[in-house]
């Protein structure tokens, strides 16, 4: 049995209603994570621990791996 227009029509209205409400849940999620992370840097640069400097550390190649020799 086909579908008609107005019922496919209400089946992509629903569908993009549901997925702006999963997206909007998706940006708050974010937005948490994002705040709790700021908190872990904040903590972290009050004990005297320079990320950057770690950052920049990590992203040298070690001696004798494939990434030097490149």
């Amino acid at each position: 049995m086909t579908e008609s227009k107005e019922e496919q029509i209400g089946f992509h209205k629903g569908a993009l209603t549901t997925l702006a409400k999963e997206r909007q849940e998706l940006a708050r999620m974010l937005q948490i994570v994002e705040q709790l992370m700021q908190v872990h840097l904040k903590g972290l640069k009050e004990l005297g621990v320079d990320l950057e400097a770690e950052a920049k550390k990590a992203e040298k190649p070690k001696a004798g791996s494939l990434e030097g020799a490149l």
